[in-house]
């Protein structure tokens, strides 16, 4: 693609070297008293360099798809061939006088231009071929016709220098060649790069800019192939890589489409233009299906038979205004939501999934701040037993932003731990917790536990350990670590279970207890139930809320009841908001009650205040 640059940016010092040097023929001819055909011959010299100057121009004003280069490619190669050309017109002028010194000037001349030829058309092989050809020809011909020892010599050097520029050109060319293969192609699968695919895709904008056609943009990201990376070696993955790219490049053939990889296991496709936006929608997802199914057929490398999948986001190219990467992150966004929805599946890009997208993005840049801007609040929401006393409470964190308001911890946690961020979130919630715990105890306030919600992330991180080691020491004595209880939820736990045992129990040896939220909602809770070493279960909230007098829910509660009976666990129903519940509950002899039947979750104060009246 960089040769139409390349050649263009030739142009202009083609004409000034042309033009300066074609000045030298009129002082030749005031010197041997030739004024008329030098003069001429100079005029047709400007003129055609004005040709060449309106090529130019045309080039640099006009935003030309490649289609429009390679037509404009093949005017400037009619200019190029003639402006070389013209100078053999006054090779045959000179060679022709009586004037030896005029000889000399004009095999020089046509040796330079020979030479200028070789150098200047170096990007167009057939061209600079041709050129060279016709202009040094003439020169050893006219050496042959002298009929003189010397002058067979010196043509039997015109044509080895001939040959030496053919050569250099040449080697000049298949170096551009490969260079720019190497600069806009993947070395690995022959594709093209990123490089290739905007310059493809800013190419498709032009086109559409002028038509108002439609063109879809495939991005495909692999799923799992790191997995693979890492336990067969890259080399049975660059194999992988291989053997997908050649499927999607097939495929692709089949739809009329251009396929490129972007890196990784990443790779581009876009369409031929389509007139009606709906069909081009309809074609989009169609292909995308396609796609998926043959990317998951068995791969057999090395003897090992291989199943992959991928997701695929899909953006519709319908406004020329938008730059190229605008399209590729719309592509983008729409493949890491087909990811965070389980994989193997195709999402269009949607203003809905944008709006999302953007919001999400908003709320991370926010939530960096949070807690240097002192808007994260922790809450605390009662926990009752059965003879209806306050036993303990649950830490809720809270976050209140000027500019976005009130952020539920349903949103900023995932987002937290997506980002990282949760570590140093998870840290102050702990300080805090920790903090008021003991400030608690030095009040008389007595609980019996003391619940914190403990991310799988915060916990799997190699700093957790030691910062709970140092926040006990900072705060907490031996009676007040018993109180507190870690509630991790039940559909991370099947993450890393032998690590997750494994810190678990290093933490109780400090006196802290676990507990497991959200029980119910994952898909094998009870192969892995009895060998997490935990304290405490919690019923979650979509349980309680169905309770009704319906049997089939009513048992579905009484079944985890029993479950977590007969492991001798405690257990708690979070999410009572009414009094058929709570009476339902302590009749099944649930241990502990929480919702905002009781209360919602309140600040430290508010608790306070609450424990003491509820005691009264």
């Amino acid at each position: 693609m960089n040769f139409y640059n390349f050649i263009h940016r030739q142009i202009p010092t083609l004409i000034v070297l042309f033009s300066g040097t074609g000045l030298t023929y009129i002082f030749f001819g005031y010197l041997y008293s030739s004024y008329f055909i030098e003069i001429s011959w100079y005029l047709l010299l400007l003129l055609i360099s004005f040709w060449g100057y309106r090529l130019h121009r045309a080039y640099s004003i006009n935003n030309y798809t490649i289609e429009e280069k390679e037509r404009w490619l093949k005017t400037l190669k009619y200019f190029l061939f003639i402006y070389f050309s013209v100078w053999t017109i006054m090779f045959f002028v000179y060679v022709s006088h009586d004037i030896v010194e005029l000889h000399y000037i004009a095999i020089t001349t046509q040796l330079g231009v020979s030479v200028v030829s070789a150098t200047i058309l170096v990007s167009e092989k057939k061209l600079s071929l041709f050129v060279l050809g016709t202009s040094m020809l003439p020169i050893t011909i006219y050496l042959i016709l002298v009929g003189e020892p010397y002058s067979y010599f010196i043509a039997l050097l015109s044509i080895i220098l001939g040959w030496v520029l053919l050569y250099a050109s040449r080697n000049t060319y298949n170096y551009l060649q490969k260079s720019q293969f190497q600069a806009f192609h993947d070395y690995l699968t022959k594709l093209g790069n990123r490089h290739y695919f905007v310059n493809l895709l800013e190419d498709v904008i032009k086109i559409q800019k002028r038509e108002n056609n439609f063109v879809y943009l495939l991005l495909i990201d692999l799923d799992y192939f790191k997995t693979i990376n890492d336990t067969l070696g890259h080399d049975i993955g660059d194999i992988l890589l291989c053997e997908v790219a050649d499927r999607m490049s097939k495929l692709s053939k089949k739809h009329k489409c251009s396929v490129s990889r972007l890196g990784g296991d990443e790779f581009c496709i876009l369409s031929s233009a389509y007139k009606d936006k709906d069909e081009c929608q309809e074609k989009a997802v169609s292909f995308a299906e396609e796609l998926l199914e043959e990317i998951k057929k068995t791969y057999i490398i090395d003897e090992h038979h291989l199943y992959i999948s991928a997701s695929i986001g899909v953006s519709i190219i319908d406004n020329s205004q938008i730059k190229a990467s605008r399209f590729m992150k719309e592509a983008d966004i729409a493949m890491y939501e087909a990811k965070s929805q389980g994989r193997d599946g195709v999402i269009l890009f949607n203003n809905e999934l944008s709006i999302r997208v953007e919001r999400k993005l908003e709320v991370e840049c926010a939530l960096h701040f949070t807690i240097q801007n002192n808007e994260i609040t922790l809450r605390y929401q009662p926990q009752i037993n059965l003879n209806n006393e306050v036993i303990g409470c649950e830490v809720l964190a809270r976050w209140s932003n000027e500019k976005l308001g009130n952020i539920g911890p349903n949103e900023f946690i995932e987002i937290a731990e997506k980002s990282g961020f949760i570590i140093e979130l998870g840290y102050f919630i702990l300080e805090e917790s920790f903090k008021t715990l003991r400030e608690w105890d030095e009040k008389g306030i007595t609980l019996e536990q003391f619940s914190i919600n403990i991310s799988m992330r915060q916990l799997f991180d190699t700093s957790f350990l030691g910062n709970v080691s140092k926040l006990c020491e900072k705060y907490l004595d031996t009676n007040l670590r018993s109180k507190i209880i870690f509630e991790i939820t039940e559909t991370s736990a099947a993450e890393d279970l032998d690590r997750l045992i494994k810190i678990i129990n290093t933490i109780k040896q400090c006196g802290f207890r676990f507990s497991m939220d959200d029980f119910g909602t994952g898909y094998s809770s009870l192969s892995y139930l009895r060998q997490l070493p935990i304290d405490e279960l919690k019923i979650d909230k979509s349980f309680i809320f169905e309770i009704d007098g319906i049997n089939q829910d009513s048992n579905m509660v009484k079944t985890i009841l029993n479950i977590a009976k007969s492991l001798g666990l405690k257990i708690v129903a979070e999410g009572v908001e009414n009094a058929f519940q709570k009476d339902f509950l302590i009749n099944e002899q649930c241990d502990i009650l929480q919702g905002y039947y009781f209360s919602k979750p309140v600040e430290k104060e508010e608790f306070e205040k609450y424990l003491f009246s509820y005691k009264k």
